[in-house]
């Protein structure tokens, strides 16, 4: 029987040191096909190495989320200020207009609604389909430590081989169960899962301390989700910590359409994640662009 890490040796992160990837700018993928790192390319700006992702997918398990009563009028009229956009087929074929042109990040898994238990996930799109919506990545729950643990890798590891086939990089989300501790020693873990059996992207949530043990010891990109909704500027220092503690951008969703005012939130953001702006400085801005539009 395999036996957990019990070294008392003092673990080495090497957090001052990044991992080299010759021959592409972002981390781990300089081994991978020419048509994934075409796809990363659109996600991740090739000039900063990071991405903001807008989520929109919470619908999937929890019906029309505040915010999200209506994509079409909410959300679509912001889409153009992100780099990438998260989200379901049925709202990509129903809501979103063709001629966005913004690389799409397309949920995978799904199932069980927030009545039942979240981890009994399965596959819920086809590979094939994911092709016809010309799918930039795809991605999943993976529910390390939940009932359904071993479940849930092994769709990670079914949409990582499909999308190797076909040059479509795969996201996999670390899912936090109630009853979880959020801290690094966790996300470490469950990060490194993911990468270790080939997820190319990981989206994982933010803490406070040694969040950069977690972007150090795991090889691919991570992207910090957004989480639950904060105040602008508690949202905006977390996203600045995120990047400059390893991360390779914010994958956000409430943060941003629970926002007095979504424009100027993905804006404010935007300035935080590629150009590194304090985030006091980035509130000002997004109060400046807010109070424009009265």
């Amino acid at each position: 029987m395999p036996e957990a890490d019990v070294s008392k040796k003092e673990k080495m992160y090497y957090v001052d040191t990044p991992q080299k990837t010759p021959g592409f700018f972002l981390k781990g993928a300089g081994s991978l096909d020419w048509g994934m790192k075409n796809r990363l390319s659109r996600i991740f700006n090739p000039d900063t190495g990071r991405t903001l992702m807008l989520a929109i997918d919470h619908g999937y398990f929890q019906g029309p989320t505040t915010g999200l009563e209506r994509i079409d009028l909410n959300i679509v009229p912001i889409m153009p200020y992100a780099d990438a956009l998260m989200m379901t087929r049925g709202i990509l074929r129903t809501v979103v207009p063709p001629s966005i042109t913004k690389p799409i990040v397309m949920r995978c898994s799904g199932g069980p609604s927030i009545l039942k238990e979240l981890s009994d996930e399965q596959l819920a799109v086809d590979i094939e389909d994911a092709i016809r919506m010309n799918v930039a990545a795809i991605t999943l729950q993976v529910f390390i430590g939940g009932e359904f643990e071993t479940r849930s890798v092994h769709n990670m590891t079914r949409l990582v081989d499909m999308g190797l086939r076909y040059g479509i990089p795969t996201m996999a989300v670390t899912a936090v169960g109630k009853d979880m501790v959020r801290d690094a020693r966790y996300f470490r873990l469950a990060c490194r899962i993911c990468a270790e059996l080939g997820a190319q992207i990981v989206k994982t949530y933010y803490v406070p301390e040694d969040f950069e043990t977690i972007t150090a010891s795991c090889p691919v990109p991570i992207v910090m989700a957004g989480g639950k909704k904060l105040p602008e500027l508690d949202a905006l220092t977390m996203a600045y910590n995120a990047v400059q503690q390893g991360a390779s951008g914010v994958d956000m969703g409430r943060n941003i359409f629970q926002s007095d005012a979504p424009k100027a939130m993905m804006q404010a953001v935007a300035k935080v994640v590629h150009e590194n702006m304090k985030p006091k400085d980035a509130l000002d801005l997004y109060e400046t662009i807010k109070n424009k539009k009265k």
